[in-house]
């Protein structure tokens, strides 16, 4: 809000007119009138009796705060979104960079508004629009200072993607240090940089890596829900989720031991003791195809390390102790559940 703003919102507070104000103050009416409708500012030497009149702070006075409130920062994106819809982009940015200038601390509000004024003269496809480059990058680059990680991040995808539409790949990768090495994000956006640059092996090795840690994330969270739909004993959505889940792990040609694993989970819940022995014998008899994704087209681009035959000898002995397990204790008393543990 500036000062002119401010005065006027208290001076009605008190309601005071200007008249009366000019009277306290020493000055003409027209001053203040002048004041309220930023045509001109106080003395510096006004500020503090201005205040004390107004019973508010000077830093009130002065709309000093250190960040803007998000209500705040969402008021100006949308007076900067009717202004888009009235007023020609030049005079559009103007404002937004007086904004900006007002809050020169706050990384928010400059990310956000240039990242407005970016996607307004894409849209408008200004024949000029390459000289505010220089400014709206500079605004994006601000936000890489922040505090917040968020702000950095969006700062980031902000700058990358400017780069990768001017086709300036090497600069455009620079900005991908500021995503976590864990972020789906940056593997991809790397995978587009190789395939952008004729690097096709690459890229399709990074996208390949992308959906087998997709897949593992995507299988936790059935297991989650299944868990969870058990624990509610609504059995008919635990039997729909044990269904996806053997279609995901098909649809990621996964080995068939991933395709049956979860349906042990819920055989033992409803203690269906044949549907328990077929998927565990089952699961003993393709243990040693527990590594075949390596081989799916799927990946044909990813190197694994090949599973040596004491480690699946390890997993078959670590299977049949998990086998053992309470929850299976309905099984005791079978032939074909003791020859399989």
């Amino acid at each position: 809000m500036q000062i002119g703003e401010v005065i006027r919102k208290h001076r009605k507070l008190k309601s005071m007119t200007q008249e009366e104000m000019a009277k306290r103050l020493g000055v003409t009416a027209p001053a203040v009138n002048k004041w309220e409708n930023s045509n001109s500012f106080p003395d510096i030497t006004l500020l503090v009796p201005i205040a004390r009149l107004l019973d508010i702070t000077v830093d009130t006075l002065l709309s000093f705060q250190e960040e803007l409130t998000p209500e705040e920062l969402g008021s100006i994106l949308r007076e900067l979104t009717d202004m888009m819809k009235k007023e020609g982009y030049e005079t559009v940015f103007q404002w937004a960079k007086k904004k900006i200038e007002n809050y020169p601390n706050c990384e928010q509000l400059a990310l956000q508004l240039a990242a407005a004024l970016d996607g307004y003269r894409l849209m408008k496809q200004l024949p000029d629009s390459e000289k505010y480059d220089g400014y709206i990058l500079e605004c994006y680059r601000r936000g890489l200072e922040s505090s917040e990680e968020g702000v950095r991040i969006q700062a980031a995808e902000m700058l990358y993607a400017s780069y990768i539409r001017n086709e300036q790949y090497e600069k455009a990768e620079e900005y991908l240090q500021y995503f976590s090495i864990q972020n789906p994000n940056r593997k991809r956006k790397q995978a587009q940089i190789y395939a952008k640059t004729g690097r096709i092996q690459d890229a399709s090795r990074t996208y390949e890596e992308i959906l087998y840690a997709e897949y593992m994330v995507l299988s936790e969270v059935f297991y989650g829900l299944l868990a969870l739909a058990m624990e509610e004993q609504d059995m008919e959505r635990a039997h729909m989720l044990v269904e996806k889940q053997g279609e995901l792990a098909r649809l990621f040609e996964m080995s068939r031991y991933y395709e049956i694993v979860c349906g042990l989970e819920l055989a033992a819940e409803e203690k269906d003791k044949e549907k328990a022995l077929e998927i565990m014998e089952e699961m003993l008899s393709c243990v040693e195809e527990i590594g075949s994704m390596q081989q799916a087209p799927l990946y044909a681009h990813m190197k694994f390390k090949g599973l040596r035959e004491e480690v699946l000898t390890e997993m078959k002995e670590n299977l049949k102790n998990g086998l053992r397990d309470e929850r299976f204790a309905f099984l005791k008393d079978d032939p074909r559940y003791l020859e399989f543990c």
